[in-house]
C-alpha cells in the first residue's frame, strides 16, 4: 500500500456511521496536532489525508504528526509525509503488536524496518512505542520490553524524538527509561498518568501530550496532572480518529478539532488562549523541528 492511497484500514472496531463535527471557530494562533492516524478511515464518509489537512489549517492547526503503529502504516506515514509539508511522520512498533511479531519470529526483522525509516528527513519521532499492560498478559510482557528498549535506541542513534504509548504501566515505562537513557526529546502521548508523574515528566525534561480525553466527565486525574506540567512541556494531540473531545463524542475525531482541546486547557489552566496555543507551537517545533525541512523533490 503506497500513500496515494487514501486509507490503509478501518477502525479496530469497525469505525462509526456518524457524520464529522462542524468546524470549530479557528484558533488565532496556529498550533500542531502532535499525534494523529489519518490511515485510518472513520465516519459515514471518511476524510481524505488532504481533507484532513484542509479542515485543520481553516483552524488554525498548522501541521500534524502522522503517527506510524506497524510495518504498513509506519512506511505510509513516512511516504506521505515525504511530499506533504503539513506532515511529519513518527514510525514504530505499537507495543501490542511485538509480541505477535515475536511469536511468529518476525519482531527483529519488523525492528529493522523502522530503523531504516527513521533515518527519512521527514520522519521525526520513532512512535508509538512503549509499554500497554491493558491488552497483553504477562506473557506477551518480555518481547514488549525487548521492542521498547529497541525502539529507544533507534530514537536515540537518528536523534530523533520518542513518542511513548503508556497504558497501566507507567512504573515500568519510567524504570525502562531510567535503565536504557532516555532519548533527549521524549513524549508522553496521549498522556494518561497523575500528578506524581506529569511532575516526574516535567523534573526530566520530558514532554506530556494531551488529547481529547482530557476534556471527559470523569478525567480528573488528567486535568490535576495538566495543571502541573510546566507550561514548556506541554503539547496537545487528537490520537483521531479516537478520543473526540466534548462535547462532540461519538463523532469522528480530526485534526482540525484540536481548538477543542486547546480552549478547554486554556480555560483550566487560567491562561490567554494565544499564549498558550503560541507555548504549546513553540514546543512542538522544538520537539520535532521545522515543518518546512526535508520535503521530497517537487513536492508544494
Amino acid at each position: 500500500m503506497t500513500a496515494g492511497a487514501d486509507h490503509l484500514r478501518t477502525r479496530s472496531d469497525g469505525g462509526r456511521a456518524a457524520e464529522y463535527p462542524p468546524s470549530p471557530e479557528p484558533l488565532r494562533v496556529p498550533v500542531y496536532d502532535n499525534h494523529t492516524h489519518l490511515e485510518i478511515a472513520d465516519g459515514a464518509l471518511p476524510l481524505t489525508a488532504h481533507e484532513h489537512l484542509e479542515r485543520a489549517a481553516s483552524v488554525g492547526v498548522a501541521g500534524a504528526v502522522q503517527v506510524g503503529t506497524d510495518v504498513a502504516t509506519s512506511r505510509w506515514s513516512a511516504e506521505i509525509a515525504a511530499r506533504e509539508p503539513r506532515l511529519l511522520a513518527a514510525v514504530a512498533l505499537h507495543p501490542n503488536e511485538a509480541p505477535e511479531l515475536d511469536g511468529r519470529g518476525e519482531l527483529d526483522a519488523a525492528l529493522a524496518v523502522i530503523d531504516e525509516l527513521a533515518a527519512q528527513p521527514r520522519v521525526r519521532a520513532v512512535g508509538e512505542t512503549g509499554l500497554d499492560f491493558y491488552r497483553t498478559g504477562e506473557d506477551g510482557r518480555e518481547a514488549q520490553f525487548r521492542s521498547f528498549e529497541a525502539h529507544i535506541d533507534i530514537a536515540k542513534r537518528h536523534g530523533i524524538a520518542l513518542q511513548i504509548h503508556d497504558r497501566d504501566a507507567h512504573d515500568d515505562v519510567v524504570a525502562t527509561l531510567r535503565r536504557v537513557g532516555a532519548p533527549e526529546t521524549t513524549i508522553f502521548h496521549c498522556f494518561s498518568g497523575g500528578e506524581d508523574l506529569a511532575r516526574l515528566a516535567g523534573d526530566a525534561g520530558w514532554y506530556c501530550s494531551f488529547a481529547g480525553n482530557v476534556t471527559f466527565k470523569n478525567a480528573e486525574t488528567l486535568r490535576e496532572a495538566l495543571r502541573v506540567v510546566p507550561r514548556d512541556r506541554i503539547l496537545v494531540e487528537t490520537d483521531a480518529p479516537y478520543l473526540t473531545p466534548v462535547p462532540l463524542r461519538g463523532r469522528p475525531n480530526a485534526p482540525y478539532l484540536v481548538p477543542h482541546t486547546m480552549r478547554f486547557m486554556a480555560d483550566l489552566l487560567a491562561a490567554d488562549l494565544d499564549e498558550l496555543c503560541a507555548q504549546v507551537a513553540a514546543n512542538t517545533e522544538r520537539a520535532y523541528g521545522s515543518w518546512a525541512d526535508g520535503l521530497a523533490a517537487g513536492s508544494p
